[in-house]
């Protein structure tokens, strides 16, 4: 039996992998704003499962919790940071509250847990810390410009940190989903709208969730309880995989943004290096 803290456990994959989690003998310490929508497995799954209120945004707190988990549970095996969610609207029409809370929520929080846990599992011995980002942490649209900075910068952080915590045996891995079948679509924050983009990308993409009515995952391409099952089987690859991308979506996306990158990295290669101090 192994022990994992789950952030965002209500909802989505998050409570997925929970509910996985917990049906195969796991203990989870699941962590959620919304603390009553955990009271089904609490009733059906005793003493298996830990639960805490938490807004991840508030670092006093998102320590305090961390900090009760290991005291109370005694080891974290996997802590799976999933909290998270979307914004859309052209950069200049998102409004300086939203701009903090995609950053607060999508990137400090995840970084303030990294912090808050890497003590307790350098402590133990190591562990997993397993990030929820998304194939938007590699590649860009227009209209999310927030939201993938906010994924871009906790891909980065996450990157480095895994090179940092690598000697006390604490592996990270990076869960890249393509579009998944799950309500995220109905926590997505809208920008208003400003008349100059009605007919650009952004003023398309609005088009396109207003009339869907914010139901953007309906048809997606992505399977929750697949997603949630490769999550959790990451754990047991050694070495971890420092990404791995979920879903054809993902892959397909991905790797042509990766091939764009490298060609336009070999365009402008006689640039770069005309740079470099005559020799």
């Amino acid at each position: 039996m192994s022990t994992w803290l789950v952030t965002g456990a209500s909802s989505g994959i998050g409570r997925e992998v929970a509910e996985q989690l917990l049906r195969r003998g796991d203990r989870v310490a699941a962590v959620a704003r919304r603390t009553e929508r955990l009271n089904d497995l609490v009733k059906q799954y005793g003493d298996q499962v830990w639960t805490a209120q938490l807004d991840v945004t508030d670092t006093a707190a998102l320590r305090a919790v961390v900090d009760r988990v290991f005291a109370e549970l005694g080891r974290v095996d996997v802590v799976f940071s999933n909290a998270g969610s979307g914004a859309v609207g052209a950069a200049e029409e998102m409004e300086d509250a939203a701009i903090e809370q995609q950053i607060a929520l999508n990137m400090t929080a995840p970084i303030q847990l990294a912090r808050a846990v890497i003590p307790h599992l350098r402590a133990q011995g190591g562990g997993r810390f397993i990030q929820t980002s998304t194939m938007g942490g590699q590649i860009t649209t227009p209209g999310a410009s927030m939201y993938h900075a906010s994924k871009w910068g906790v891909e980065g952080f996450m990157e480095s940190v895994a090179a940092e915590v690598a000697p006390f045996g604490i592996a990270i891995t990076l869960i890249e989903p393509g579009v998944v079948r799950t309500d995220f679509g109905a926590s997505l924050s809208i920008a208003p709208a400003l008349d100059a983009y009605a007919a650009t990308p952004v003023g398309r993409i609005r088009h396109y969730i207003e009339a869907t009515g914010g139901n953007l995952t309906a048809e997606a391409t992505g399977d929750p309880a697949k997603v949630a099952a490769a999550i959790i089987d990451s754990a047991d690859i050694n070495p971890a995989p420092l990404r791995l991308a979920l879903g054809s979506d993902s892959y397909t996306t991905i790797k042509s943004a990766l091939e764009r990158r490298l060609a336009d990295l070999e365009s402008t290669k006689s640039i770069a290096f005309s740079t470099d101090y005559a020799k």
